[in-house]
């Protein structure tokens, strides 16, 4: 029995992107993990004035988790959660640009397929928000345009349209990991040109209203 058991755990490292209540008791969270893509996962005992699993399974924790493989779904056993993020959780803009960000990760995603590096540009991109070194904006346009590249449809850049300057941190964005894409400045007349590139391109690729992003706005 334990032997069985055992063979059914498996430990993933992901984000939570979203949960909601299942039942009378326990939540319903949708994880991005390095190893598995996308997943549904269910918390027993979740909502339950304090369980251990309450805070691990808000949106934004990332960590391993141990889930229970089931026949039709995966359900959670353990969690070791290295960062809620919760500076920027605290901080309302800064929060809804986060949940932008689960949501366009969210919106690329799919079950069972390899996504590390969208995974590691939603760690990125809410580590930089929540320890700023750039203004929101910056981040999020940075986000979209490596988002949408990591995901094959971003368009190239009409150089007659915009400065020499973005045309040069697009080429950054593009060609650098995930873990340095923040790592350049612009003046402020090209950053707020990036932004507008970026909301162009964003307009164009996205094919749903996002619901913080109107927060935002």
């Amino acid at each position: 029995m334990n032997n069985n058991l055992t063979e059914n755990l498996l430990t993933v490292t992901g984000m939570v992107l979203k949960q909601e209540p299942s039942g009378e008791f326990d939540r319903r969270i949708v994880i991005l993990t390095k190893e598995k893509g996308k997943i549904s996962v269910f918390a027993k005992g979740a909502r339950r004035q304090n369980s251990i699993l309450s805070a691990a399974t808000n949106p934004f924790a990332f960590g391993r988790f141990t889930l229970f493989v089931g026949r039709s779904a995966y359900s959670l056993r353990e969690v070791f959660i290295d960062n809620y993020f919760e500076n920027m959780r605290s901080d309302i803009r800064m929060a809804f640009y986060g949940m932008y960000f689960l949501e366009i990760a969210d919106y690329y995603s799919r079950e069972n397929a390899e996504d590390a590096d969208l995974l590691r540009l939603l760690f990125q991109g809410v580590r930089v928000l929540e320890n700023p070194i750039h203004s929101l904006k910056f981040v999020k346009a940075v986000f979209e345009i490596k988002a949408i590249q990591i995901n094959g449809e971003l368009p190239p850049v009409d150089e007659s349209r915009f400065s020499p300057s973005v045309v040069k941190a697009v080429k950054f964005i593009t060609e650098s990991p995930v873990n340095k894409v923040f790592s350049f400045k612009l003046s402020e007349e090209s950053e707020n040109e990036l932004i507008r590139l970026a909301t162009e391109i964003s307009d164009y690729t996205f094919d749903r209203k996002f619901t913080s992003l109107e927060l935002i706005d």
